[in-house]
């Protein structure tokens, strides 16, 4: 069944364009939230004005911060959301096997993965429900 699926492309089945939560880095936590929010996946990607990925913030890594750091949650509300970014988030390329994508989540045990091209430049995310949906109707 896996080599039956090696042909459906992460590009297949990625969110592109405006279906992908982004904020610029210099945006504020309150502002990323908002559109994380908007989108109803618990990810933003944060990006340059080349569109160049500088880092990514979940709602697990807002939690954990929020844990971690002793200071009253109105003040995260005003930080840059890259001051709470993860710098070095797993990516994938546009031209992966969906496959290759889905064990990837399945092993890091995550539901997104932001999809670059080969200059680091955001072209789509990864979203494991569409990815699961895929595989299924693939095979049906």
């Amino acid at each position: 069944m896996l080599t039956k699926n090696s042909s459906i492309l992460v590009r297949d089945v990625m969110l592109t364009d405006s279906e992908i939560p982004v904020v610029q880095k210099k945006t504020i936590l309150k502002e990323a939230l908002e559109k994380m929010g908007c989108t109803g996946l618990g990810i933003i990607c944060i990006i340059n004005e080349e569109k160049k990925l500088l880092g990514i913030l979940t709602d697990g890594d807002l939690r954990r911060k929020l844990l971690k750091v002793q200071k009253p949650l109105s003040a995260f509300f005003v930080d840059d959301a890259l001051d709470h970014a993860i710098f070095s988030p797993l990516i994938i390329k546009p031209n992966d096997t969906l496959i290759q994508a889905v064990e990837v989540m399945k092993h890091k045990r995550i539901w997104d993965l932001p999809v670059v091209d080969g200059n680091g430049v955001l072209v789509g995310l990864l979203h494991l429900h569409p990815a699961v949906q895929a595989l299924l109707e693939f095979n049906s």
